[in-house]
């Protein structure tokens, strides 16, 4: 054998790390730092497969065969449930020219409960107003002026929708009619309690209430 077969020969034989057992790879040296060629771990494989058969059903599930609803359809689906369970369970029609006070003890009851949870914030525990109006004089912000009257009525309208200007928000998403009527009907029974610490009195006097 030549001298040059016998460095040919020398040269491919791959250069082996004495440490590691592991093959230099060939052209990878920078800064005197080598390069070994190792293999990839296992688990690290396994994850990189399962990635790739993940991305195939995924591609064929949502794109191809539509095993499953896009983002879009999803919603479409959802907005059609509910229409149906609207249409199985329509809203109550409020008959407001006809509303008048609860009265019985279950409603009075129900109002009280739905009171402290919400409008008790505002207009404190007795109705003595914090910062909303006081509930217990004769004085009131929302009333017909022409009948010189504050009727359910009136309050009716001032929950369902807000008085965005003064803070307070709609509730007709919160409460159902049957529970504002309650709470108004509850709400009229504090007229002329005195609780202590009443708020000064708002907006106009009204000579007949209810």
């Amino acid at each position: 054998m030549s001298n040059t077969e016998e460095y040919k020969n020398h040269q491919e034989e791959p250069e082996i790390d004495e440490l590691t057992k592991d093959r230099y790879l060939g052209g990878h040296e920078y800064d005197g730092i080598r390069e070994l060629d190792n293999r990839m771990p296992r688990w690290w494989l396994y994850l990189f497969y399962a990635t790739i058969i993940f991305a195939i059903v995924y591609m064929f599930g949502y794109h191809v065969t539509n095993w499953w609803p896009l983002q879009d359809a999803e919603y479409q689906n959802e907005m059609a449930i509910q229409a149906d369970i609207k249409k199985a369970n329509p809203e109550p029609v409020v008959d407001l020219e006809a509303m008048v006070p609860m009265t019985a003890e279950a409603d009075l009851t129900a109002g009280l409960d739905t009171y402290k949870k919400i409008c008790s914030v505002c207009h404190g525990q007795k109705g003595e107003g914090l910062v909303g109006p006081n509930f217990t004089d004769e004085f009131w912000i929302h009333g017909d002026t022409i009948t010189n009257t504050i009727s359910i009525k009136n309050l009716y309208q001032v929950v369902t929708n807000g008085v965005i200007a003064k803070g307070m928000i709609p509730y007709k998403d919160q409460l159902n009619p049957l529970q504002i009527q309650q709470v108004l009907s509850y709400i009229l029974t504090l007229q002329g309690t005195s609780p202590p610490n009443q708020k000064a009195p708002q907006g106009a006097k009204y000579n007949k209430i209810g």
